[in-house]
């Protein structure tokens, strides 16, 4: 992980995951889905996707963060936030 991963980039991992492991279809991971209704994600799938992010990205995430998630956009946003936070610590 480098200090100079841009939002492309967090979105083109974020992606792959969800296709990959969560056998989201691609066509449907757009910055306006909704996390719940359109990708069909349920609490397990937090779980899961909270330690996907946290084996790629190398941060934690706090379970009530994803409270405030409702697209994927935001879901993109709180991810490349929290990795230039870590890139400046």
């Amino acid at each position: 992980m480098t200090a100079t991963m841009n939002k492309e980039q967090v979105i083109e991992i974020i992606n792959g995951f969800l296709v990959e492991d969560f056998e989201v279809p691609e066509e449907k991971i757009t910055p306006d889905a909704n996390l719940k209704e359109t990708l069909d994600l349920d609490s397990l799938d937090y779980v899961d996707l909270v330690v996907s992010i946290e084996s790629n990205f190398g941060f934690k995430v706090k379970p009530e963060d994803f409270q405030s998630m409702v697209v994927v956009d935001d879901f993109y946003n709180y991810v490349t936030q929290k990795v230039s936070e870590k890139s400046m610590a």
